[in-house]
């Protein structure tokens, strides 16, 4: 998979956000206070434009994985709003049968154990031979 670079501006951002009410923007642009919010955005957009879902069936599931935690108790304070993307995107995974949920978790399991074996300030690389 190559890499989707989101830069200011982008065309493809505005059409996508404004689908969604709740999407943390400033000055028109997304918002991403932390790395991974702005990796799981990209992913999600990445899998749209190759077509393996419909923004509306994003949309559709990110509402319920909100809907669902509310039900649970999340506040809705908007620090938890990409851990919602992400837990939507794993469910689309396997709604679309892109992957398995021993496979999310298996990932999961591997690239915790990768961050904890990665010095500070190195990147973290998951060996693709290794299982758990």
């Amino acid at each position: 998979m190559t890499d989707t670079i989101i830069t200011p501006g982008d065309d493809r951002i505005t059409g996508l956000t404004a689908e969604l009410d709740d999407f943390p923007l400033q000055n028109g642009e997304p918002v991403f206070a932390e790395p991974w919010h702005a990796q799981v955005f990209a992913m999600v957009l990445q899998m749209h434009e190759k077509g393996l879902f419909e923004w509306s069936e994003w949309s559709s599931q990110l509402g319920e994985e909100i809907r669902c935690a509310q039900e649970k108790g999340d506040p809705d304070l908007g620090d938890t709003y990409y851990t919602h993307w992400l837990n939507a995107l794993e469910q689309m995974m396997i709604k679309k049968q892109l992957a398995s949920t021993d496979e999310l978790d298996d990932l999961q399991s591997r690239w915790h154990a990768a961050a904890l074996a990665t010095p500070h300030g190195q990147p973290i690389s998951i060996d693709k031979g290794s299982g758990s």
